[in-house]
């Protein structure tokens, strides 16, 4: 348990890191702050790896499985509501889905482990880019190198008790990925659209098929969502000659994602042939699939409730995806949640804050963790 003085000072620790947000693959200032933090308050070993970091804490047996703990430190392209007393001073990035309390947490992990010995070899791994599911595919490796038997992480959720630890055995968040369509013609007097080839119709025609390509019959769970649908700059003299169609494909299962990604791609070609259109296809921000693993999700309930902490069962995946399941491809482990408040702001919203109280549930939780 955390005493308050503790608690403060990590407290403090994650308003700074909300005041100075930074975004994927960026996050070099964070890292700093992180590991000026821990080598300043602890004496665990600080092993640095450019974009990200670990901190290692030795177990008094050497027999049981080692255990790595990851959190996520990048934010959101996003501004917030004004009037937050520690509000980003980074225009154009704000901490709108609680990494900064995340990492706070794993502070207060390390503060914990040092203050007294624990049964396994613990890892505390700060990942950059989660945001884009680049950081979770290069610090997995961690898990190999080091022979890690398990791995675990918390996410803050809201529209949930607060307080409450959330799980789910075997799958809780879906694979997803970014798809654009580019497709490219010849623009023209808006008077005289005969004379060019505009994308505009076909890019609608595709936006449609993916919308209807939910409909069609799935193993599990398929979403399309379209993001981004543009053709032309708006000028009323012009008929535009190139436009875009931005989908994020989201599946249950892997391969029906990329079946989904394969069918819009082959639609998509075949409208641009049918218009005389130069078609490509970019693929991005890809998260496997995230499956915990049942003994380790079982695991995490037996630790909050050796804590008194309520633990519900989700009925249901939560349809956001995180790269996570990068680690958990690796090795067993388990990502779980706590509940922010039923009517709590939701994440990515400009008025969501990290909730502080969830600090000490999560600390506590990796520590009874380091000893099982």
């Amino acid at each position: 348990m955390m005493n308050e003085i503790a608690l403060k000072k990590i407290t403090e620790l994650r308003r700074a890191l909300h005041k100075h947000p930074e975004l994927s693959m960026h996050e070099k200032n964070t890292m700093e702050t992180l590991r000026r933090f821990i080598s300043g308050n602890t004496s665990l070993e600080i092993i640095d790896r450019g974009d990200w970091f670990y901190a290692y804490k030795q177990g008094a047996d050497a027999s049981a499985p080692s255990a790595a703990f990851r959190t996520d430190t990048d934010a959101l392209p996003m501004r917030e509501a004004p009037g937050l007393p520690y509000a980003s001073v980074n225009e154009g990035a704000a901490h709108k889905c609680g990494h900064d309390g995340h990492c706070a947490a794993m502070c207060a992990v390390a503060l914990m482990l040092d203050a007294a010995s624990v049964k396994r070899d613990v890892y505390l791994i700060f990942q950059h880019a989660e945001e884009t599911g680049q950081g979770g595919a290069v610090c997995s490796n961690l898990i190999r190198e080091k022979n890690i038997g398990e791995v675990y992480a918390f996410h803050n959720l809201s529209g949930y008790p607060e307080g409450h630890i959330l799980l789910r055995r075997g799958l809780t968040q879906p694979s997803s990925e970014g798809l654009t369509l580019k497709l490219t013609g010849r623009p023209s007097h808006a008077s005289a659209p005969e004379c060019g080839i505009n994308p505009a119709m076909a890019i609608s025609r595709v936006a449609l098929y993916s919308q209807a390509l939910m409909n069609e019959a799935h193993e599990g769970a398929f979403m399309c969502t379209v993001v981004g649908i543009s053709a032309g700059r708006g000028d009323f003299g012009v008929s535009p000659g190139y436009g875009e169609l931005k989908i994020t494909l989201r599946a249950e299962l892997e391969h029906e994602l990329k079946a989904g990604e394969e069918a819009l791609i082959q639609y998509a070609r075949e409208e641009a042939e049918r218009e005389g259109l130069i078609f490509e296809s970019v693929v991005s921000d890809y998260f496997p699939e995230t499956k915990n693993d049942p003994s380790c999700a079982d695991r995490v309930a037996r630790a909050a409730k050796k804590l008194g902490l309520p633990v519900t069962v989700m009925e249901k995946m939560w349809l956001a995806s995180e790269d996570f399941g990068y680690y958990l491809k690796e090795c067993p482990g388990a990502i779980f949640y706590i509940g922010n408040g039923e009517d709590y702001p939701p994440l990515h919203t400009e008025e969501y804050d990290f909730n502080d109280n969830l600090i000490p549930l999560a600390a506590d939780i990796f520590f009874e963790l380091a000893n099982m």
